[in-house]
């Protein structure tokens, strides 16, 4: 049956042409865009998960300036390690060369002097955009954390990680203990009596508070003078538990062990200095545990030890400040300074190992947020991007059909006047 009013061949044709040019403007899109999935109504989960890789990216390309502003600051650190132990080495060698007799001990403190004053000027200088990691400032916690990663759990949860690097103390500020701090006995670790002969003991190191002065207290009570005995070989007051001396200020970040090996140090420059007799009282450290020993003595003696704080206003000394304590003017002094430059340029080399590694690690990382960077933006480009060869092919293919979706309406639009002959 045929009919005037109702044309289903027109509607078939006009919806068949409709549906082309919807697919002719997508892929038109498509081509213009680059992309297949272009908004939430394309494909809502492919386009979500798009967005969050997308965010991640940039996130990525964040993190990637932060470490390598993280990596500049180190380098630096590592530069300026590296030529402070060029100097320090520089320094050995006049302090060797202080040993003859023969020489001019005056002018050869004058370049060691020199040069400590150009390892101040290093250290001062080695910052990076306002960061020095050769400096404790006061109230400085002793380490950066430099933002190294975004981590995304399986929830959605996002949390930062980050590669913490330790600064490393190279100044040569000396330490100041407060004078009128208030000292405490035994609270740094348990007193430790000696008596007799071959006795030994240890004290340890507890967790250290910065700011806080940790020293060494002695107190000899000699019973009966005997040869080798502490109290008669020692060249100073039985009593010791007001030396300043043997001191140590924790700085931020010290671990008891660094409190220990502080005090281990002061320990050993307290006895150079003064002549004493290790054998009438040893130091040897292991971590953060003193050992104390009487080599010598009689059942006469008693020797108590305890590990003393100061409270006050203190101030924590440089990691090279012994540089400042060196003097080769005399025999003694160029003696005392071979053994003290050997123990700074340990230091030295230790400080510039440490930012050696964390640098190295800094540039890996680097490699590798620019890696899944990369892969990220593939990942993403899988997701959305459009298959240009496959949109042209399309495209081509559509435009044939439209121009055959109009011949087919045009076509379908003509049935009904065929009716007219109908009715000549």
């Amino acid at each position: 049956m045929s009919s005037i009013l109702t044309n289903n061949s027109a509607m078939v044709a006009l919806q068949t042409l409709k549906g082309i040019n919807n697919n002719l403007a997508k892929t038109q899109v498509e081509i213009s865009t680059g992309k297949s999935i272009g908004s939430a109504k394309d494909n809502a989960a492919l386009w979500a998960i798009s967005k969050v890789m997308e965010s991640d990216v940039k996130g990525f390309n964040a993190i990637s300036e932060s470490l390598s502003l993280g990596e500049s600051s180190v380098a630096v650190a590592r530069n300026a390690s590296e030529s402070i132990t060029d100097l320090l080495t520089d320094i050995k060698s006049k302090i060797v060369a202080s040993q003859e007799e023969n020489v001019d001990r005056e002018k050869i403190q004058t370049d060691i002097t020199a040069l400590s004053d150009q390892i101040s000027s290093i250290v001062n200088a080695a910052q990076f955009n306002g960061l020095n990691l050769l400096k404790l400032e006061t109230d400085d916690t002793g380490t950066v954390d430099i933002l190294s990663s975004l981590d995304r759990a399986s929830d959605g949860t996002v949390s930062a990680s980050n590669i913490t690097v330790s600064k490393q103390d190279l100044s040569t500020t000396a330490g100041v203990v407060d004078a009128t701090g208030t000292r405490t006995a035994g609270t740094g670790g348990a007193a430790l009596a000696l008596t007799g002969t071959a006795e030994s003991g240890t004290i340890t190191v507890g967790a250290p508070t910065e700011g806080l002065a940790y020293s060494i207290g002695i107190n000899a009570t000699d019973g009966a003078t005997s040869a080798g005995d502490f109290a008669d070989a020692v060249a100073f007051d039985t009593t010791l538990t007001a030396a300043a001396e043997i001191t140590y200020v924790a700085a931020a970040g010290d671990t008891a062990t660094d409190v220990a090996a502080g005090l281990e140090a002061a320990f050993n420059a307290y006895v150079a200095d003064n002549g004493l007799d290790t054998a009438a009282l040893g130091l040897v450290r292991t971590g953060a545990a003193l050992a104390f020993t009487q080599a010598t003595g009689d059942a006469d003696n008693t020797v108590a030890v305890t590990l003393d704080t100061i409270a006050g206003d203190n101030a924590a000394a440089g990691g090279l400040n012994a540089l400042a304590n060196i003097n080769v003017t005399t025999e003694e002094g160029a003696t005392a300074a071979l053994t003290a430059v050997e123990t700074l340029i340990q230091t030295s080399i230790d400080a510039a190992a440490q930012f050696g590694s964390a640098q190295g690690r800094i540039e890996i990382q680097s490699d590798f947020i620019s890696q899944i960077a990369d892969s990220l933006k593939s990942g993403i480009g899988e997701l959305v991007d459009a298959d240009m060869e496959e949109a042209s092919a399309r495209l081509q293919a559509l435009q044939v059909q439209q121009q055959l979706g109009v011949q087919a309406l045009s076509i379908a639009n003509q049935a009904p006047q065929q009716l007219l002959a109908l009715f000549r």
